[in-house]
């Protein structure tokens, strides 16, 4: 017997997706909010057309989406040791374009918050590389395995990091520059699948999921051959400062005379000004130097999906 075909129910009618969420998330707001959501029913409806359970699938896998920031700082491998060291395997990788509109259905329940700045930024990160896609295959325990990785990655506050966990490792650098984006738990797994490839792509990946296949070289490859693309560059905001700086002058709309370079409301103003009137400035540049000047947390709007941590689950499943 394979490993595609253990995971196969004995019998597979396709459970009602309100009776399914229960067992993807702890979380009710979550669960109301998916029932109606296209990517996460059309990974359900294609694992149990291949007689693969979506429970169990999204309870043994999960997704790590190195941002194009992590290109930029090269962070790949030391992303592939750190997850062999914690168990986990790479069962399948791809390059990804982010597009703008991948990015907001890949943020859509928490997208209506954040502020028009740090949408701006992000939409400029997205083009600066494409983002390279593990899907990887967890050891059994406690937690699913999209739960566990997203613990064990820690949280994307600079200072709330701690040695040892991923973005601690990489150099967390706040929610812009993020250098990885995980899934919260086995309902993000199943809809962001369906988010990041179309059917016939996903229909591969499930089924490398469960042939023991490990694509930790494949991933080294793919890095390559973005890094290739894509120069490194300093995250220092001096650095991009000047850069910004040399930008205006050359297009004709340099800084004011009394410009100071050391207040963050003057750095703030003329990158807004020069980023809203389509200036030609250095993307990187503006990212790095926006993810500091400007407001880039929550705006008002309407309330977003809270995020699902490990002690949501340990208290949902009591």
């Amino acid at each position: 017997m394979t490993d595609l075909e253990s995971a196969r129910p004995a019998a597979a009618p396709p459970e009602q997706p309100a009776d399914l969420l229960s067992a993807l998330t702890p979380a009710q707001d979550k669960a109301a909010a998916y029932l109606g959501d296209s990517y996460l029913l059309e990974s359900i409806e294609q694992l149990w057309r291949m007689r693969v359970d979506p429970a169990a699938f999204a309870a043994r896998h999960s997704l790590l989406l190195l941002t194009p920031g992590a290109i930029v700082s090269r962070a790949v491998d030391p992303t592939l040791k750190w997850l062999s060291g914690e168990g986990f395997r790479v069962v399948d990788t791809a390059a990804v374009n982010l597009n703008r509109h991948l990015v907001r259905a890949l943020w859509r329940y928490r997208w209506n918050t954040v502020s028009p700045e740090r949408r701006r930024l992000t939409d400029l990160l997205a083009a600066i590389s494409e983002a390279l896609l593990l899907v990887v295959a967890g050891p059994d325990g406690e937690l699913p395995a999209p739960v566990r990785l997203a613990e064990a990655a820690g949280p994307d506050a600079p200072r709330a990091g701690r040695p040892g966990q991923l973005r601690h490792l990489l150099g967390q650098r706040g929610t812009v520059l993020d250098p990885v984006h995980i899934p919260d738990d086995p309902a993000d797994v199943l809809r962001e699948l369906a988010v990041y490839f179309p059917e016939n792509r996903r229909a591969e990946a499930i089924s490398r999921a469960y042939t023991g296949a490990d694509s930790a070289e494949s991933a080294r490859t793919l890095a390559d051959s973005l890094y290739a693309r894509t120069p490194c560059r300093s995250f220092d905001k001096t650095v991009a400062l000047d850069r910004i700086l040399r930008d205006l002058d050359r297009a004709g709309s340099p800084a004011p005379a009394d410009f100071d370079a050391g207040s963050a409301g003057a750095c703030a103003t003329i990158l807004t000004r020069a980023l809203t009137s389509g200036l030609d400035i250095d993307s990187w540049s503006a990212v790095v130097l926006g993810a500091e000047v400007l407001p880039v947390g929550v705006a008002a709007g309407s309330p977003a999906l809270r995020p699902v941590t490990a002690a949501d689950w340990r208290a949902g499943r009591r």
